[in-house]
């Protein structure tokens, strides 16, 4: 006599049959005796197989096996039954589900047998960019003249501020000039002439040879760092202050209103920029965009980095550090000054910046370079999923808005700045930045007009080279951004930071949806022969129907989607976690990647799929999804099935999945660069950032 408390439901299969002792018994039925009441297996056991219509022991509920007997006679002496706290002979470790642990899968026309290989399914990408056929020949789409909304419905179109901006010019110009000329205006004046300078910034006058190449590399590397910005802003072409993008509460877009197509995708809402604006100036090119954006973004951070320590190190810090309250008062006096066209007379930028200039060398260096910074990292998956509290309040739309605005103030900058500097003693000031002299003759401006010949020709050949060779962009953006990728990935995310009144009123669609006609039998079949495959590097491959995948232990979370174009929306997700998947199948140790299969194709043909480091398989907020909100996936959303990664980018949450495979390396798979938009359209395997 046997008794035991099962802590989940037990499948008594052909092989725990063995397990009690008794012999082979070959198409005989077969009744167990259990709390006092006989049941019979409807099937007749077939030596080899399993039943497939298994006796379900109750959860938590004792069970005793008084008698288990055959028509073919009695057999005393049983092995002990398996349950999850025991192995199936005489062991007590724990052990993990195995297949029998589930219900056997319904009657299905589709059968692993009759399906093809998933990996034979797979396309490779091309190794240059042709814009005819980019992206499946996504059509050029032309944006409109950037707006911002003014209350609920209207929007001003920005362009207006050049005839207003020219307006308020001319009258300020006309003020400056009629308070130039009153008593108490020159005695401020006179009081205040623009420039502080001290003993220090005397002792300290100059700009050594480092500011001048530090100031060029700025200047170089900031033409690919905007024009790729404005690429990836062109690929969601609208700007939000809560982390919602939901159509029409945009404050800023550069696209018409979101249409009422209700199979609308944000891939459809990108557009279009020219060849020399944007970098790479095709539609939806928005994997290359990153690679020159976060690539060039490292090594302007380093040089910043450079700068500041020999900045600090050094007595150049004063050039650009106010040191004193009166910067405002000198400041408001150079201003009035530069705008009566009376420039200040005791400028001398070679021993100390007049208050204007000292004010905004100051926030261009310490406010709005480190502020494109934060909110460039705000924009992470990873970091937002880690430090929840920070990511509460300053969430990525807020983060992506403000890194806007520091693109903008950075441009109104360079505008004024080269408009000051050519209008102000051009060959002065060029000599004191290209060739560190305070002389007025010519070779500074040679010096300067040098470097614009090597900035022209790295604005002009960015985009042909991106074309002809994307490989080389990825690789080299990969190896400038990936470190630090790789290191934002070690966190597993915690839950709780969102509850249900968080969740978005709006979830955007994206990616390209299943037409094949084996998706639309499955989905009008209401996925009743759908079937998830689980095989490759594992001691137990499966195929799980979705009555099996609901039976497991049920997973929820409330987590923020994170798109690579830049949307974003917060929902509900029920399913099952994939440690609970690994628990079932029992990956290999050999097995360090984790491929998902999708039942959609990309838009170059071939099935959609991608990979993931198999040791955020067992974090606690990644889980196969089959609902949404409390209800089941929609087809735009990726029904039946879709990964759910919260450290990672929306691109790579496979939906529509049909397949699992544990492997080696993703080398093997595919185009071997992690995923179809890897392949095809020059993404990154690693996407936390």
């Amino acid at each position: 006599m046997y008794t035991r408390a099962l802590k989940r439901p037990v499948l008594l299969t052909y092989r725990d049959y063995n397990a009690l002792g008794f012999p082979n018994t070959h198409g005989q039925r077969i009744d167990l005796v259990y709390a006092d009441a006989a049941f019979a297996a409807d099937d007749a056991w077939v030596a080899g197989q399993s039943v497939r219509h298994s006796v379900i022991f109750a959860e938590h509920q004792p069970f005793r096996i008084e008698d288990c007997h055959s028509k073919a006679g009695e057999r005393d002496g049983m092995t002990k039954l398996s349950t999850a706290s025991g192995d199936h002979a005489e062991g007590n470790g724990h052990r993990s589900p195995t297949p029998a642990d589930l219900p056997a899968p319904a009657p299905s026309s589709v059968s692993p047998e009759a399906a093809r290989s998933f990996r034979s399914q797979l396309t490779v990408g091309e190794e240059v960019v042709d814009p005819a056929t980019w992206a499946g020949s996504v059509p050029e789409v032309s944006g409109i003249a950037p707006r911002v909304r003014i209350g609920r419905s209207k929007w001003f179109n920005l362009l207006w501020l050049l005839p207003i901006g020219l307006l308020v010019l001319t009258v300020a110009i006309a003020v400056a000039k009629g308070l130039r000329n009153t008593p108490s205006v020159q005695e401020f004046i006179t009081a205040h002439p623009g420039t502080i300078t001290s003993a220090a910034a005397v002792a300290n006058a100059g700009f050594p040879a480092w500011v001048g190449w530090a100031h060029f590399f700025n200047l170089f590397l900031m033409i690919f760092i905007v024009r790729s910005g404005i690429q990836i802003l062109a690929d969601h072409p609208r700007l939000y202050w809560t982390r919602h993008s939901t159509p029409g509460k945009d404050w800023f877009r550069i696209q018409k209103p979101v249409p009422t197509d209700p199979l609308w995708t944000a891939k459809k809402d990108s557009i279009s920029l020219p060849g020399q604006v944007g970098l790479p100036g095709i539609r939806h090119s928005i994997g290359l965009a990153r690679w020159w954006h976060l690539g060039i973004d490292t090594l302007w951070l380093l040089n910043g980095a450079v700068f500041y320590v020999l900045l600090f190190t050094t007595g150049q810090w004063r050039h650009v550090v106010p040191t004193s309250w009166a910067v405002f008062p000198n400041a408001v006096s150079v201003l009035i000054q530069y705008l009566s066209l009376n420039w200040p007379t005791d400028d001398n930028a070679w021993v100390a910046y007049n208050g204007l200039q000292l004010i905004a060398y100051f926030l261009t260096v310490f406010v709005a370079a480190p502020l494109a910074l934060i909110t460039g990292l705000g924009m992470s998956p990873a970091l937002s999923t880690r430090f929840r509290p920070i990511s509460k309040v300053f969430s990525i739309q807020l983060a992506r808005s403000l890194h806007f605005l520091v693109l903008c103030y950075f441009l109104v900058f360079i505008v004024i700045h080269v408009a000051l500097v050519f209008t102000t003693g051009m060959l002065r000031n060029l000599n004191h930045v290209f060739f560190a002299s305070d002389s007025g003759n010519w070779v500074g401006f040679g010096v300067f007009a040098a470097a614009m010949v090597v900035c022209t020709v790295g604005w002009v050949a960015a985009t042909p080279f991106t074309l002809r060779h994307p490989r080389v962009v990825q690789r080299v953006g990969y190896a400038l951004i990936g470190p630090i990728q790789r290191l934002f990935e070690h966190v597993d995310a915690k839950p709780g930071e969102y509850t249900e009144k968080d969740i978005s009123p709006y979830f955007w669609h994206n990616g390209q949806y299943p037409d094949s006609a084996e998706y639309t039998a499955l989905f009008e079949g209401n996925f009743a022969d759908y079937r998830l495959r689980i095989n490759g590097l594992v001691d137990n491959p499966v195929d799980l129907d979705l009555v099996q995948l609901r039976a497991m232990a049920h997973h929820e979370q409330i987590t923020q989607h994170f798109c690579i174009q830049g949307w974003s929306g917060i929902a509900k997700w029920g399913g099952v976690s994939v440690q609970s998947i690994m628990d079932l199948v029992q990956p290999k140790p050999e097995a360090k990647w984790v491929v998902f299969y999708s039942l959609g194709d990309g838009p170059d043909q071939g099935i959609y799929y991608d990979a993931h480091p198999i040791e955020q398989m067992s974090n606690h907020l990644t889980m196969l999804a089959y609902d949404m909100n409390d209800e089941p996936l929609s087809f735009g959303h990726g029904a039946p099935l879709r990964l759910r990664n919260e450290i990672q980018l929306g691109f790579k949450l496979v939906k529509w999945i049909k397949g699992v495979e544990f492997v080696e390396h993703f080398s093997e798979v595919g185009g071997g660069r992690g995923g179809y938009n890897e392949d095809h359209e020059f993404f990154g395997y690693r996407q936390s950032i």
